[in-house]
């Protein structure tokens, strides 16, 4: 389900986790996967997966320029926290990135990799 109710208005359970962002920030909710991919390449934007993955790279290198631009109109795609990004979105990727972890942690949680991720896209 999306952030909209049958009406069209703001459900409430996400009014309340967005604390009024949702006034704020544009969002839309698109149905499948398949659909965002061909939004994505309508708007020609660059597909940027946070992941771990064999074609990873460092997310560093992405805001140097090294693996592509950050000054590109991109898309960034995370998935959830116990199945990361599904396979179509890997396979359709135009660069995947991930974040370097040290000490005992694989992984951050969804919401500080996202807001890490965007950082370093600015």
């Amino acid at each position: 389900p999306g952030p909209l109710d049958r009406f069209g208005r703001v459900r409430q359970d996400f009014h309340k986790a967005a604390l009024g962002a949702e006034a704020n920030v544009l969002f839309e909710h698109i149905q499948t996967e398949q659909e965002v991919i061909l939004k994505i390449k309508e708007e020609e934007r660059k597909s940027i997966v946070l992941e771990q993955d064999e074609r990873s790279v460092d997310i560093g290198l992405l805001s140097s320029g090294r693996a592509g631009t950050a000054e590109e109109k991109c898309a960034l795609i995370v998935g959830n926290e116990t199945e990361g990004v599904s396979k179509l979105f890997l396979e359709q990727a135009d660069v995947v990135v991930e974040i370097p972890m040290f000490g005992k942690k694989e992984s951050f949680n969804v919401s500080s990799a996202t807001a890490i991720a965007l950082y370093a896209l600015l």
